[in-house]
């Protein structure tokens, strides 16, 4: 992987779309290694606000509402300031990544859309070797990694994004 680079002169607003396990917090950290580059990271920040809440499916989606809601403004602050944003926050659904436009349209401010796209089987491995190593704050199962990437729909030009594909 080798991110954009976020040293331009314009913040731009970094999004990130891929597979559970497929390298998105990898890729938003390196991104955020960019001067006037700040990265939030929905995995760390549910964490943090809901410890041992999310149990479930509906509990994620319902924490993750939650905490866009009140991490939009600050979003559009960072931008409007000058500073880029890498969301470390799956850009998976045409929902979510409705949700993110309007944070880039709201700030006028330039995005890239980075999608990893790595196939089942290597997202599979890497999440065993993740969830071995007790890093990382959640523990998914081949079983919800298979029912949450039902879900997973990847991004179309006709969406409108500035798409970067990067294969595994």
């Amino acid at each position: 992987m080798s991110p954009t680079s976020t040293s331009n002169a314009s913040p731009t607003l970094h999004l990130v779309c891929g597979k559970i396990a497929s390298g998105k917090s990898t890729l938003t950290s390196q991104l955020a290694q960019a001067p006037h580059t700040v990265r939030i990271s929905e995995d760390s920040l549910l964490a943090q606000l809901y410890p041992g809440q999310i149990a479930s499916l509906a509990d994620y989606v319902a924490c993750a509402a939650r905490l866009r809601a009140a991490i939009a403004p600050l979003c559009l602050q960072m931008l409007q300031a000058g500073v880029s944003v890498v969301l470390d926050f799956p850009a998976n659904t045409p929902a979510s990544r409705a949700w993110m436009r309007e944070l880039f349209q709201q700030a006028g401010t330039p995005h890239v859309l980075h999608y990893l796209d790595v196939p089942d089987d290597e997202c599979k491995a890497r999440l065993r070797q993740r969830n071995a190593s007790g890093l990382h704050p959640f523990s998914t199962s081949d079983a919800d990694f298979d029912a949450i990437t039902r879900q997973f729909v990847p991004p179309q030009a006709s969406e409108g994004f500035d798409i970067v594909r990067i294969k595994a």
